[in-house]
């Protein structure tokens, strides 16, 4: 098996392919002919600094418009399969009950809403086109040097600061990506995974607290939790304007992941701690 990456920066090596802007109005034919599979990880993700007027339209152009361009684009040059990597936001920003795919989409956010109208867009096109279409809903993604709320959580940890994050009960689900790439891998060519959603992770669920301490506990660091009343902690976060960051650190977001074991007959190779152990190999 041969595998091509495409980016819009040119690659070390001849697998990697120069590809365009991600839009409705890109041309992939030149990188599509003999190609099997197209595993579609690109978007506009979360914008720290939003500067659009209006940030839905341009999460729109990226990843629903782009996308189905790229799908149709695809399906005429001869692709069997499109694997699309969609987000367990989708489901929804905090879960009362794990998530799954049998779930009512509540997307949580701009960059949510645009990923489910993809979802909804690729299916579309598979009933119309001879293409196979599976979608992957992750939760965080964790792996080395990963941005995001992973990257600073790690950089919090390294720098030995006192946390008030200490006994908090949420449940959250991760994935690391050595897992995810796994799920990917086997549903390159499964028969059982065409037209599939699933939503999927590592299968350890842990808490905030939790999840400090065993990232201390893989990097070699020591993690230093209090305690603070969480309404307090609430408080000050709403006065910050900053109630996604509560939500995420309180809040529980988990994933039953029944569905893809059953079906693929799919587990995850690495357990929460070795995927973090190896986050921190040097």
């Amino acid at each position: 098996m041969e595998v091509y990456g495409a980016s819009r920066k040119p690659g070390r090596n001849d697998m990697n392919l120069v590809s365009p802007e991600l839009s409705g109005n890109a041309d992939w034919s030149g990188l599509l002919y003999g190609i099997d599979v197209v595993v579609h990880t690109a978007a506009r993700s979360h914008v720290l600094n939003e500067l659009s007027r209006n940030p839905l339209d341009s999460f729109r152009k990226v990843n629903v418009e782009g996308t189905l361009s790229l799908a149709r684009q695809a399906a005429r040059s001869g692709v069997a399969r499109f694997l699309y990597i969609s987000s367990i936001g989708v489901n929804g920003a905090n879960s009362r009950s794990a998530f799954s795919e049998k779930d009512t989409p509540e997307p949580w956010g701009d960059y949510a809403q645009s990923k489910l109208e993809a979802e909804v867009g690729l299916l579309e096109l598979a009933k119309e086109l001879e293409l196979e279409v599976v979608i992957i809903r992750p939760p965080l993604v964790y792996g080395p040097n990963a941005p995001g709320n992973f990257g600073l959580l790690t950089k919090v940890v390294a720098k030995g600061m006192p946390l008030p994050l200490a006994k908090i009960s949420n449940r959250r689900s991760f994935i690391s990506v050595w897992n995810l790439v796994d799920l990917i891998a086997v549903c390159l060519d499964h028969p059982k995974a065409t037209g599939e959603v699933f939503v999927v992770c590592d299968g350890n669920d842990v808490s905030t607290s939790e999840l400090l301490q065993k990232i201390g506990t893989a990097s070699g660091h020591s993690v230093r939790l209090f305690w603070v009343p969480s309404a307090l902690l609430k408080a000050g976060v709403m006065l910050l304007r900053k109630r996604e960051i509560h939500d995420r650190l309180f809040g529980s977001l988990q994933v039953d992941d029944s569905h893809v074991r059953k079906t693929l007959g799919w587990k995850p190779p690495l357990s929460l701690e070795e995927g973090l152990r190896r986050c921190f190999i040097n």
